[in-house]
């Protein structure tokens, strides 16, 4: 599914292996310590080699953790792309502990990064819907408003976001929103 935004930009959504699939980079739902772990972050780790992890190394001396919100980028080691984003999403509490906007920021957070690196095209995951349990049907709504806002501004350099979903019911729970999104009249 493709949704386009008029010069040239897109959003798009695969089934599919986030670590298989080529672009300028890679969002990873990273956690707050930097520190690796399962499912996408591990799955990127293991696929882009150490570089990706000395490089996380580095940061956390430097800066220490990373906030729910925010992002840092490393090179992509042996991935198909240049830069990986690690963006930490919000644990889910309930949904009135702050997490819509923390997700909205993670993903901000992310487009500010690929602007400021001169990306044309990258891929997210569905940030904080596995192990930190944010319900797929409410952030999926979240993550392509994001997206769309930030491809529909003047001047950036963005022009493919390719949400990459790795099992059947995200898959349909993000097809389910990007159809709500290609209703909006576009601005």
């Amino acid at each position: 599914m493709i949704r386009e935004f008029g010069e040239g930009r897109s959003i798009q959504l695969l089934r599919g292996d986030i670590t298989k699939v080529p672009v300028d980079a890679i969002a990873n739902a990273a956690n707050s310590e930097l520190r690796g772990g399962g499912g996408v972050d591990g799955a990127i780790h293991a696929a882009g080699g150490p570089v990706i992890m000395q490089e996380l190394d580095v940061i956390r001396r430097n800066r220490g953790s990373c906030p729910p919100g925010s992002a840092v980028a490393t090179t992509a080691g042996s991935l198909p792309a240049k830069w990986v984003f690690h963006a930490v999403g919000p644990v889910w509490e309930g949904g009135d502990q702050g997490e819509p906007d923390k997700l909205a920021s993670a993903y901000r957070a992310c487009l500010a990064l690929a602007e400021e690196k001169g990306v044309s095209y990258m891929s997210f995951p569905s940030i904080s819907t596995g192990i930190y349990g944010y319900p797929v049907d409410q952030a999926a709504p979240i993550g392509l408003r994001e997206a769309a806002a930030h491809l529909r501004r003047q001047g950036t350099k963005l022009q493919k976001v390719i949400f990459v979903l790795f099992d059947d019911r995200t898959y349909s729970a993000w097809t389910r929103a990007f159809r709500e999104l290609t209703e909006e009249p576009v601005v």
